[in-house]
């Protein structure tokens, strides 16, 4: 203690030989604090970062920092001469240094303050009165923003009923019944496509049994647009039942088509034409038609005002800024009905899983006419009969390269004939010729449009590929472009004609061009608009297989859905819509009826079954004779069948099958031998048994019994 006393002192001393030590008079001569006794020894070394430790010094009263190891390597801090203080002045005692290497080091000079002295905490003052009152005002508008369906009144009582018969858990299909406890309208009546063990089914229809309960109150058939899985199933509805239809122009003429095909044209009568923007008085309920882009002309969604709130469905759409009829999708309603508080919002989700935007139908024109300029020969285009934009498309850029167009395929010739009629498409008939005109034309000078573009068995394009068309022929230069997409379901009719049309030797066009096709369906940035637009308190996701509506639903939760106010429904539940819950209620009959579009009539589900029985399992014909008093075989049992054995095979089969049948009327009992119809039953009963036991197949068994 005593040493480093000494040493402080000499250093003082050598340090002020030019001046003399002079008392303070503003206070007495204190002893300094390096003689305290009562002072804890400085620690006079350093650890950095747990390296070499060096011993602190003093150079002329100015602490000189060791040279220090950090991470292996030497940093040198020279002492700052400039920053010596005056002797005068009191120096504080330095902190003993704790050997942390976490500890951060500080920066004195960061905020601008010299001597290290740190800055004043920042101590914000009160909130004044008027400032609390704009944030509170602030949040109770945004809070009304956001959920704009807090201005409908909670205590109001009133329900509806929703009920999807069709379009929920499949792709097409559509048809819904909405209602309260006075009325029942119906919202589309569409028809879907069958799979391949529905053998001779041309198209599906929903089951119409809970309209046939419920046909009191029904007052309305309501139609959003023209698409078949929209509008295919209501003549066949209307052969069973008859309600007033409400609808734009097109969708309505396009059903007075199906009505004239099907001898139902005193039910035109019933036609009520719709202006978009307006509200009509329906029952109960009031409905206004907005106008939606899709890939037909005329499509439109429904705001829908009924007792216990608004309702909006928006049936199905995409939003499209460039359509081709410059006629955008209406999103100004939109807004206006989210801006007066939505209950429930019913949206299409036939895209959810498609990130981001659908593609505008502009696209599909620029690629048309990259196709035209590579065709060397005549150009073939197949799509949707209904999709006007599309077919224009290809009309107009056939126009344009110098082709005359021939229009092939029944449904395409009826829904082109009729857009021109009602204006939408404004083409001259010089551009037009018949397909028996197609051989008077060059090759290069020729456009056929058609149908079949699904792969559909007695479609235009596919009787074509078969070689089996009246007037057409296809040839090696033919280009063939097919705009369209599988539907679901239908992946291997069109694998089918793609294969049919290779072989043909023609050149095909079908997904090897982007753009070829787009889709008319929104995706998840034109689905998450909507919701936002709508706000609404409950979600039901409509249109669409069970995944579908599932990740529609979770888009909606992003959105700010709340998971309890949204329900994922399959065809047949019935959900209830109040304005403090939504639960599903019950489940109503629902199914599908085969239709033979050969002459437009339904084919009974039993014979659908046998058919696909026949197709997996085959058929087991038996016809004997026997004698009505012995109840005994004459001569032997003739066994035929199908689809079960090999033809190699068939007559041991068939030996098999008349040894059973002898030894069962041998042993037969009185009662088991009552009648032919007895017999029938037993034999039949008996071989089935045999046939599972020995070839694990339920084959038709259909023997037939003479008595004698």
């Amino acid at each position: 203690m005593e040493n480093n006393n000494n040493e402080n002192n000499e250093n003082k001393t050598s340090q002020n030989t030019s001046e003399e030590k002079k008392p303070r008079r503003d206070r007495p001569e204190r002893p300094k604090r390096a003689g305290n006794p009562h002072r804890r020894q400085q620690n006079n070394k350093q650890t950095v970062n747990g390296n070499k430790e060096q011993p602190v010094r003093e150079v002329n009263g100015n602490v000189e920092k060791p040279n220090k190891e950090v991470n292996g390597n030497k940093k040198t801090t020279a002492a700052n001469p400039s920053t010596k203080k005056p002797q005068h002045k009191k120096q504080n005692p330095k902190k003993p240094q704790h050997n942390n290497p976490n500890a951060k080091k500080s920066n004195n000079n960061k905020n601008g303050g010299g001597g290290g002295r740190r800055p004043k905490k920042f101590v914000p003052g009160p909130m004044s009165e008027a400032m609390k009152a704009s944030i509170a005002e602030n949040v109770a508008v945004n809070d009304a923003r956001m959920n704009p369906w807090k201005q409908i009144n909670m205590d109001n009582n009133n329900k509806v009923r929703f009920t999807p018969l069709g379009g929920l858990g499949e792709i097409g299909g559509n048809m819904a019944v909405m209602e309260d406890d006075e009325c029942a309208f119906v919202i589309d009546v569409g028809m879907s496509f069958p799979d391949e063990t529905m053998h001779g089914v041309d198209i599906l229809v929903p089951d119409f049994s809970y309209l046939h309960a419920i046909k009191d109150k029904i007052v309305a058939v309501i139609i959003t647009h023209a698409h078949e899985d929209h509008i295919g199933a209501v003549p066949y509805l209307y052969k069973e039942l008859q309600f007033p239809i409400w609808g734009t122009p097109l969708a309505l003429a396009m059903i007075e088509n199906k009505f004239q095909e099907h001898g139902l044209m005193e039910n035109v009568k019933l036609f009520n034409y719709v202006t978009k923007r307006k509200q009509y008085d329906i029952g109960t309920f009031k409905l206004e038609w907005m106008h939606n882009t899709h890939s037909i002309i005329d499509a439109c969604s429904l705001a829908i005002e009924s007792k216990v709130g608004t309702l909006i469905h928006t049936a199905d759409f995409k939003v499209d800024h460039t359509p081709i009829d410059n006629q955008t999708m209406d999103l100004q309603r939109f807004a206006h009905y989210g801006a007066k508080g939505v209950l429930c919002l019913f949206s299409d989700s036939t895209n959810s899983h498609n990130p981001g935007y659908t593609k505008s139908e502009a696209v599909v024109g620029k690629t048309f006419d990259t196709l035209f300029q590579l065709a060397k020969g005549r150009v073939l285009m197949s799509t949707f009969s209904s999709n006007t934009h599309r077919v224009y498309q290809a009309m107009e850029r056939g126009i344009a390269a110098g082709r005359k167009i021939c229009v092939i395929g029944r449904s395409m010739e009826r829904n082109i004939e009729t857009t021109r009629r009602l204006g939408y498409v404004d083409l001259a008939d010089k551009h037009f010729i018949d397909a028996h005109e197609v051989p008077k034309y060059p090759e290069d000078q020729i456009l056929i449009v058609t149908t079949g573009s699904q792969g559909e068995a007695m479609a235009a394009l596919s009787r074509m590929a078969s070689n089996e068309h009246r007037h057409v022929k296809l040839k090696p230069s033919d280009t063939i472009i097919i705009s369209a997409h599988a539907i679901p379901g239908n992946e291997g009719s069109v694998s089918s004609l793609m294969n049919k049309l290779v072989k043909a030797g023609v050149t095909v066009r079908y997904k090897d061009f982007d753009n070829i096709h787009v889709s008319g369906h929104a995706s998840q940035g034109e689905q998450q608009l909507i919701l936002r637009l709508i706000q609404p308190k409950f979600f039901l996701p409509v249109h669409g297989e069970y995944n579908h509506i599932y990740k529609h639903s979770r888009t909606a939760i992003d959105c700010g859905v709340d998971p309890r106010n949204i329900l994922l429904m399959s065809d047949g539940d019935q959900i209830e819509i109040a304005t403090k819950y939504l639960k599903k209620v019950k489940a109503v009959k629902t199914g599908k009826s085969y239709i033979d579009n050969q002459n437009n009539k339904e084919i009974k589900a039993d014979v659908v079954e046998d058919r696909q029985k026949l197709a997996a399992d085959g058929i087991v014909n038996i016809a004997m004779q026997i004698n009505k008093e012995t109840k005994k075989l004459i001569g032997k049992a003739v066994v035929s069948s199908s689809g079960l054995v090999p033809e190699k095979e068939s007559k041991r089969f068939a030996h098999e099958i008349e040894n059973i049948i002898d030894t069962f009327l041998i042993n037969a009992d009185e009662k088991q031998t009552s009648s032919p119809k007895v017999i029938e039953d037993n034999i039949a009963s008996i071989v089935r048994k045999f046939v599972v036991r020995t070839k694990r197949r339920y084959p038709i068994i259909t023997p037939v019994i003479f008595m004698a």
